[in-house]
Formats: structure tokens, C-alpha cells, sequence
């Protein structure tokens, strides 16, 4: 009696643990339908992301950068854009940071607080002018895996920029800050300190090429305010202002 008690306990329990593993092997088979169906519904309706190419990636990445241009361009041109704007602000040249502490102890504070505006002022001038320049560099820019930098860090366009056409940009850009130099005076409110700061015994004159100056400092400016909108396309779906902006950064 006890054997067949034992057998029936057993048979219970054998049938017990198949119908769980069926139950489970039939939740899973629907939910794998269920996926599927998912998908279908979804590319019927067209809510599925599209698959990208590498050429719509590169597209994409150069409308980021030309969407950031333009916008860096527009906030750094306003006037004060540059001068107080901490983050791109032009300071005194740093190749003659001794002229500048002679002169303040010389009580010339406010020539140098004026040529330091006019500095940054140049360069907003220049903004004016700038998003052309930049784009035809954006534009020529060689990009082969669009995917890498797509992938890669928040400002990874923007580096890619800086790292691949600087120097083009730059040649093309000196003109544009020169005519802005000219146009603000910087030379007329430099010319006072130096010639007061010569005047010293045993100082070095001191020259610094004011165009080089502006211009290397306008790019950099320029170039940072670019990947703060870059980031901001990245990672904000209201700045993707164009369906390739959606589609290429839209996706996951």
C-alpha cells in the first residue's frame, strides 16, 4: 500500500512540475507573438526608426555643425557677445602680462580695461561675418565614418572640426577679424600703453600681432559656443530643428 502511495505521490508531482513548464513554455511562446506582432504593427505604421546609412550620418553631423554655427554666430555677434561672455571673453595677451602689470601700477587701468574691450569687440564684429567661413569649412570637411563620431563624445563633431580644418578655417577667417580690428580700433587703444609701457628703462618693447591675437582667440570662442550646441542637439530633441536632425540623432 505504502509503494503505491509513493508511486501515486510521485506521478502527482511529475505532472505538476510538466504542466508548470508548460505554462511557462506557452507565457514565452506568447510573448515572443506578442514582440513580433509589435514590430509588425510598428513598421506598418512607420514608428519604427528607420535604419541609418553612413551617408545620412555625415549629412546629419554637418547640419549639427552648420545649426550650431549659425546660432554661435548670431550669440556671439550681439553686442558684449565676446566681452561678457566669461567663457569666451579675450583678455589681455598673455605675452605681455608684465607690460600690463607696470602699466596698472602706473595708474593706466582704464586704457587697459578699453583696449581689452576692444579686443572682444573685434571679435564680435568679426562674428558678424563668421558662419559662412565656418561652413564652407564644415562643408569641405573630409569625414569617412560618420558613425564614430556620431557615436562618440557630446562635442565629438565639433572636435572633429577644430582638429581637421583649424588651419584652413583660420586663413580664411584672418581677413574678416582683420577688417574688424580696423573697424573697432583696437590699434588706436593699444598704441597709448605701448608707448608709455617703451618709455620704461629696461623693459622689452613689446608688439604682440593683434590680428594673429583675435583671430586665434575669435576661432577657439567661436568653436566652443559650436559644441555647447552640439550638445544641445544631442541631447535635447527640440533643438533637432530639421527631420535629418531628428532622424540621425533621434536614434538610439
Amino acid at each position: 500500500m505504502k509503494k503505491v502511495i509513493l508511486l501515486l505521490a510521485v506521478l502527482f508531482s511529475l505532472t505538476t512540475h510538466a504542466q508548470t513548464l508548460k505554462d511557462k513554455l506557452k507565457r514565452k511562446a506568447d510573448s515572443l507573438e506578442k514582440v513580433a506582432k509589435d514590430k509588425a504593427n510598428a513598421a506598418i505604421s512607420g514608428t519604427t526608426a528607420p535604419a541609418l546609412t553612413n551617408e545620412e550620418v555625415i549629412k546629419g553631423l554637418r547640419e549639427a555643425l552648420t545649426v550650431g554655427t549659425n546660432n554661435s554666430s548670431g550669440l556671439a555677434s550681439k553686442v558684449d557677445g565676446f566681452y561678457k561672455n566669461p567663457k569666451i571673453f579675450i583678455p589681455w595677451p598673455e605675452e605681455a602680462k608684465d607690460m600690463k602689470v607696470k602699466l596698472t601700477k602706473m595708474g593706466m587701468t582704464k586704457k587697459i580695461t578699453e583696449f581689452e574691450t576692444s579686443l572682444n569687440r573685434a571679435a564680435e564684429e568679426a562674428a558678424l561675418k563668421a558662419a559662412p567661413v565656418f561652413i564652407d569649412a564644415i562643408t569641405n570637411m573630409s569625414l569617412s565614418d560618420g558613425f564614430a563620431i556620431l557615436k562618440g563624445v557630446d562635442t565629438a563633431a565639433t572636435n572633429y572640426l577644430r582638429k581637421t580644418t583649424y588651419n584652413p578655417l583660420k586663413e580664411k577667417f584672418m581677413p574678416v577679424v582683420k577688417e574688424a580690428v580696423a573697424k573697432v580700433k583696437v590699434t588706436s587703444y593699444w598704441q597709448p600703453l605701448a608707448t608709455a609701457y617703451n618709455k620704461l628703462p629696461g623693459v622689452k618693447k613689446q608688439n604682440p600681432n593683434l590680428d594673429e591675437y583675435v583671430t586665434n582667440k575669435a576661432i577657439n570662442g567661436l568653436m566652443l559656443l559650436i559644441a555647447d550646441e552640439e550638445i544641445k542637439i544631442r541631447k535635447d530633441p527640440m533643438a533637432r530643428v530639421t527631420d535629418l536632425l531628428k532622424k540621425v540623432f533621434g536614434n538610439p
